[in-house]
């Protein structure tokens, strides 16, 4: 008899709001120094605690200790210019001040590893933690100096690899690798996007994610969904290039959007994190709901291969809605394990 369905978290869970700002991206931190440091870890705790509780089984550290998915990856990197910023348009969606790539990026020393030990000896189940990927990362800053997405998707590649090796010799079992950039920019993904994004996940001794959405739920991104149409088939120009690829696992937004369940057929054989919590409303899904829209991801593909998931990550709402949202994932999981009598 197969485990029953298994559940995780994209990524991020909402900050409490005596470490930053709530509801809120790039939310700057109200703490400094030691302090800062040690309440990150508090709320690491709490966000484990959370998972726990809500009975979520593959556990994410909510991305308590970083202010942003892909900036606090480079912010440790050298290469980059923080201070003299410049405006470039994100996923072809909004605009925001990033930094400057100035030189060859490097990275001195681990960035996560502390983290990823500490999410280690909270809990004794599987983990997971989320790297932004490569092609997202190039799309998050101004290239001043390698004059090509692709080479300096490849450098940032190179250094995720030596990254996620560290995480993984943690005791990491899942490493993800956050690409939303892939539901946009569907000829690089094509030409070279795979292709590093392999790179960065090469020789690795645990499973390996990516995570392709459609966005945090900020006003920039319900618009572009909007202007979608009545069938959201982005996913169409990817999943058959990853079905080919060396990666484990591909995590996606399903419910509440207007993607065809049966594209997840073109992931035969991959573990499909289906996205069965909206993360764009404060409206808590029921059990139900969550039941359903993991059964009809069940007609394409291996119940095996199936976990309930978020649609993204949910730092943009309140914890309250948050751990709500969390125990509707794991309660409408187990009412479709226990429906399809699963042990």
């Amino acid at each position: 008899m197969s485990q029953k369905i298994k559940t995780a978290i994209a990524g991020s869970l909402p900050k409490p709001a005596w470490l930053a700002e709530p509801e809120k991206l790039w939310a700057p931190w109200h703490l400094s120094g030691e302090t800062l440091e040690q309440a990150k870890f508090d709320a690491m705790r709490l966000a484990v605690d959370d998972q726990l509780r809500a009975g979520i089984t593959v556990i994410g550290d909510g991305e308590q200790t970083r202010q942003h998915f892909v900036t606090t990856f480079i912010e440790s990197l050298s290469g980059v210019d923080f201070v003299n910023r410049k405006t470039v348009r994100i996923r072809n969606r909004y605009d925001a001040d990033v930094p400057v790539v100035v030189d060859r990026v490097m990275r001195p020393k681990s960035v996560f590893v502390e983290d990823a030990k500490r999410l280690r000896a909270l809990t004794k189940g599987p983990i997971k933690f989320t790297l932004p990927g490569p092609m997202t990362m190039v799309d998050t800053l101004f290239d001043d100096y390698y004059k090509s997405r692709e080479k300096l998707a490849l450098a940032f590649a190179e250094l995720l690899n030596q990254e996620a090796r560290e995480l993984a010799a943690a005791g990491v079992d899942i490493i993800q690798f956050d690409e939303p950039a892939f539901n946009v920019f569907f000829d690089e993904v094509k030409d070279w996007g795979v292709k590093t994004l392999e790179v960065a996940a090469a020789g690795l001794p645990c499973k390996t994610a990516v995570h392709i959405c459609y966005g945090y739920g900020i006003e920039a991104n319900i618009k572009w969904k909007n202007a979608l149409g009545e069938e959201w088939r982005q996913y169409e120009h990817v999943f058959p290039l990853l079905a080919a690829s060396k990666i484990d696992q591909v995590s996606l937004e399903c419910i509440n959007s207007r993607v065809p369940m049966e594209l997840i057929e073109l992931l035969r054989g991959k573990d499909v994190l289906v996205g069965a919590i909206d993360v764009a409303n404060n409206q808590i899904e029921t059990p139900e709901q969550v039941a359903n829209v993991l059964r009809e991801a069940t007609k394409y593909a291996d119940i095996k291969h199936i976990y309930g998931c978020t649609n993204c990550g949910l730092v943009p709402l309140g914890r309250a809605v948050a751990t709500a949202k969390l125990q509707a994932l794991a309660a409408g999981a187990d009412l479709l394990s226990k429906e399809m009598g699963l042990s």
